[in-house]
């Protein structure tokens, strides 16, 4: 994570699936940490042929908004927009890993990378 006032900061995060509709649309709920910064996201998202749209809250800075973008081959190029920021991801899904970026040029985190890995349970 690279936020606007200091250095890169090292996050860990904690990130839970459900789909529904016969794997069309998914709920998720995101919790990251750093030293300084937390975050717990929880987002909707409906895929109709490789349209995706739906809508995120993240509760503690109270900030949501609406998602869009394209899944074409288990690679998800969305925007997030709210009143006050606009964001470009990419999710990239291999095997158990997942990748996610986002840039949000202007915003107080700039950048997040966070690669993800599924526990074996």
């Amino acid at each position: 994570m690279k936020p606007s006032d200091g250095p890169r900061e090292r996050v860990r995060c904690k990130v839970d699936y459900a789909a529904k509709n016969e794997g069309r649309s998914v709920k998720m709920n995101v919790r990251c940490a750093s030293d300084a910064y937390k975050m717990e996201l929880t987002a909707n998202i409906d895929q109709r042929g490789s349209a995706l749209s739906g809508n995120w809250f993240e509760s503690q800075y109270r900030q949501g908004g609406k998602i869009s973008g394209q899944n074409v081959n288990g690679l998800i190029e969305a925007k997030i927009e709210s009143e006050t920021i606009t964001a470009l991801l990419t999710v990239r899904t291999k095997g158990n890993r997942q990748s996610f970026a986002m840039e949000s040029p202007g915003a107080w985190v700039s950048q997040v990378s966070i690669d993800l890995h599924r526990d074996s349970r």
